[in-house]
């Protein structure tokens, strides 16, 4: 079974039972979040930029744990001089990991870190592809609406597509709708929205939208857990 774990904002865990994914880590200082990272124990995680509410707790993370950090190179090549194992990739390219195969897929957004009164610049935004005991998920990152989500869809038989609603720094609700659209996962699950006040969404009028198109969608709370049987 693949089970795949909300935590709020971004960040999922992705287990199957051998291997476990943490995607977008942002925990401490997340009013959200159902953990902190002194109680993940991930293998891999996947940041899908640099932003601090996505890079988050990473790098604490992966030090502690050793997990592998999946990103797109400048912000990989940031993490390894921060002291963290990395795999380095970037868009449109794929690799095989033991847990499965990973493939980088645009995402219109930035990516930097900011320490003080620096801005350090971490490379191009990411979203994910993820295959992993034949379960296919589509984690887009923070993105607004692009016409390549439907070469995505048309190119993947995507089980599950997490994105982004919050609107202001990434899609809202109309746009991730017809993102859905593009993408025809199996079912779509929400996320980026609440954390902030600016970013404050109903997800449950967005998965009304979804069914309204012919879409199956669910809202998961941070900690709830849907299963899928792997193939």
């Amino acid at each position: 079974m693949i089970k795949l774990v909300y935590h709020g904002h971004a960040c999922f865990s992705i287990s199957d039972g051998t291997y476990d994914l943490l995607i977008d880590p942002f925990l401490k200082g997340n009013p959200l979040a159902d953990v902190q990272p002194d109680e993940v124990n991930p293998t891999h995680i996947l940041v899908t930029h640099g932003h601090s509410d996505h890079l988050g707790d990473a790098l604490e993370i992966a030090r502690r744990t050793k997990a592998e950090i999946v990103a797109p190179n400048e912000l990989a090549q940031y993490c390894s001089m921060q002291g963290a194992q990395i795999a380095a990739m970037h868009i449109g390219g794929a690799r095989s990991f033991p847990f499965g195969r990973l493939k980088m897929t645009p995402a219109w957004h930035g990516s930097a870190i900011i320490q003080g009164n620096e801005i350090i610049y971490t490379g191009t935004p990411c979203g994910y592809i993820i295959e992993m005991q034949g379960i296919t998920i589509y984690h887009a990152g923070d993105t607004g609406l692009f016409g390549d989500m439907k070469l995505i869809g048309q190119r993947n038989q995507i089980d599950y597509a997490l994105l982004p609603i919050g609107d202001n720094y990434v899609m809202g609700p109309y746009d991730a709708v017809e993102a859905a659209l593009m993408l025809q996962a199996k079912i779509t699950i929400p996320m980026h929205y609440d954390t902030f006040p600016i970013i404050k969404q109903n997800p449950y009028l967005y998965i009304e939208k979804l069914r309204e198109n012919g879409l199956q969608g669910i809202v998961l709370k941070p900690g709830e857990a849907i299963t899928a049987p792997t193939v």
